[in-house]
């Protein structure tokens, strides 16, 4: 099993906090489209990587701004992915079983006439960027939609038959307080999503964001009560039936996220599109983050492949750590010594101690796992675990 991810870099306009490759270049989205259709057959990582994975089991088109996509340019997109034989014929033929297929949406894209279009293509689940409900907060974000756009949007979606929504959430904001944040999370319970996504506010460098705050016109939110609004989070969204499946996601039964769940466990995965990134298990590789030179290299039957890294057997045991640590199911020691060795495992096992002892780790049925306690200092605990 494979997960498959499509890069949508084209926005209307820029966040301030997005550190994600995008562009306004919106002119260049058929030609874009047609490149990302083309790399699939130019491209031997891609070809030769379905086969030798098997089945491709999720599908996932990131942004940028899917949704930006006009419906003639999603059908050219799902046509070929089905021609190729990526995904199985669904187009009109109702969503499939077994396959998980994903769109970011932003919310006042999902007019009735797009949301019909989204209703006839394989997409299955949709995820949202919410982010707040607080429209002085979006505007701060320079978020286009307006925070009843995503009710409405979710009403859309229900209407036209979707059962698998996924809401993102943000926290952290520069003079939010605690009750703000408990309003968002009520907001968000209203509207009885399948999926949750929630992340304290970034401060990336090279973004808008974070200059302001370099220029002092911003301040981060306070360890203490970003520690409160997490804590809240987890215990508001729990005992609503929410399982804290990873350290910022929460769904309800059966539906975790599929293909996100796959950088989690080590799933391969195969990237399309200017910055998509692409893993094998024993190595990984990127695309240019440049969507004029990405079409001109498809154009003129280049690859578009920015750089390949061979991973060592130390580098696959870090990113073990980092992902697996991250979920609910936690890090299996089998495994561990299975794929890096006995002496990784007893370097893993030296290094787990301390936090076994003060309760930042748990071991159960040979699983390694963060305690609610270590849930807030995670980068601590994994950084200790890690081997470079």
């Amino acid at each position: 099993m494979a997960g498959l991810y499509i890069h949508i870099p084209f926005c209307q306009s820029r966040c301030i906090y997005c550190g994600f490759y995008s562009t306004t270049l919106t002119e260049l989205k058929e030609a874009y489209v047609e490149a990302v259709c083309n790399e699939t057959l130019l491209c031997p990582p891609y070809r030769e990587g379905i086969k030798s994975f098997g089945e491709i089991s999720t599908v996932y088109l990131g942004g940028g701004t899917p949704s930006q996509l006009s419906p003639a340019l999603l059908h050219r997109l799902f046509s070929h992915l089905e021609e190729i034989q990526i995904i199985p014929r669904l187009i009109g033929r109702g969503k499939g079983e077994g396959l998980e297929i994903t769109m970011e949406c932003n919310p006042d894209d999902l007019t009735d006439e797009y949301v019909t279009v989204l209703s006839n293509l394989p997409i299955n689940r949709i995820s949202m960027g919410a982010q707040t409900f607080s429209d002085e907060r979006l505007h701060f974000l320079h978020r286009r939609h307006q925070a009843r756009q995503v009710n409405e949007a979710v009403e859309r979606l229900r209407k036209a038959g979707f059962q698998n929504i996924s809401i993102d959430l943000m926290f952290g904001f520069p003079g939010e307080t605690l009750e703000d944040w408990e309003a968002d999370i009520e907001e968000t319970l209203k509207l009885q999503v399948e999926h949750i996504s929630a992340y304290s506010l970034m401060f990336e460098e090279g973004t808008r964001l974070y200059k302001l705050r370099e220029e002092g016109k911003v301040k981060e939110t306070d360890e203490e009560l970003y520690l409160k609004m997490y804590e809240t989070l987890i215990d508001r969204l729990t005992a609503a039936g929410y399982e804290h499946y990873e350290i910022s996601n929460f769904a309800r039964p059966g539906f975790r996220s599929r293909h996100n769940s796959s950088y989690w466990d080590g799933t391969p995965y195969l990237g399309l599109g200017a910055a998509a990134h692409s893993y094998d298990i024993d190595s990984r590789w990127w695309n240019i983050s440049d969507v004029r030179e990405y079409i001109r290299r498809i154009q003129q039957g280049e690859s578009p492949i920015e750089e390949k890294e061979i991973l060592s057997k130390t580098t696959r045991y870090d990113d073990a750590v980092m992902t697996a640590l991250r979920t609910s199911r936690g890090l299996y020691l089998k495994d561990v010594e299975t794929s890096f060795g006995q002496e990784l495992k007893e370097y893993l096992m030296t290094n787990a101690l301390p936090h076994l002892q003060e309760g930042r780790l748990t071991m159960e049925n040979n699983y390694l796992r963060l305690t609610r306690k270590g849930l807030f200092v995670s980068d601590s605990v994994m950084s200790d675990l890690m081997y470079v």
